[in-house]
C-alpha cells in the first residue's frame, strides 16, 4: 500500500509523466492506493474539478482516522516548527496519516523530507528518487 499525496496526484491527472506518477498510476490499477483524508480535501478544494474527476478521487481508499490522531499531528508539526522547520499544516496532517498506518507517501513536495527526518515518514519523491 502507498499513500499519494496532492502533488503527485495533481502531476497525474495533468497527464505529467515519470516513475512517480507511474508508480500511482499501477497502485490504482492493482488497488494499492490510498488518500489521506486532507488531501482529498485539497483536490476536491478545486472550483474547476470536473465531476468525473471528483468521482475518480472519491473511489481511492482513505486512510482511517486513528484516535488521537489530531493530538499526535499537533505534536508532529510542533516537533517540526522546534526544529525550524516551517511545515504546512496540511502537510503534517497528511504526515501523521502515513505514519500511523505506516504507509509510504509518493509525493513531488520536497517539503515532506522534514517529516522523513525528524519524524521517520517514508517517502517515495519525485521522478529523481525513484530512478
Amino acid at each position: 500500500m502507498i499513500c499519494a499525496d496532492t502533488s503527485i496526484m495533481v502531476a497525474g491527472l495533468r497527464g505529467e509523466h515519470g516513475p512517480d506518477v507511474d508508480l500511482i498510476h499501477s497502485a490504482v490499477v492493482d488497488g494499492s492506493l490510498v488518500l489521506a483524508p486532507v488531501a482529498v480535501s485539497e483536490l476536491l478544494s478545486d472550483p474547476e474539478l470536473p465531476a468525473d474527476i471528483e468521482a475518480y478521487l472519491l473511489g481511492i481508499p482513505q486512510l482511517e482516522i486513528k484516535p488521537g490522531y489530531w493530538e499526535r499531528a499537533g505534536k508532529l508539526y510542533a516537533r517540526l516548527m522546534r526544529h525550524h522547520f516551517k511545515p504546512k499544516l496540511a502537510d503534517s496532517l497528511i504526515a501523521q496519516s502515513c505514519l500511523d498506518h505506516g504507509v509510504p507517501l509518493v509525493t513531488r513536495d520536497r517539503d515532506f523530507s522534514a517529516f522523513q527526518k525528524l519524524a521517520g515518514l517514508r517517502v517515495l519523491a519525485g521522478p529523481t528518487r525513484l530512478q
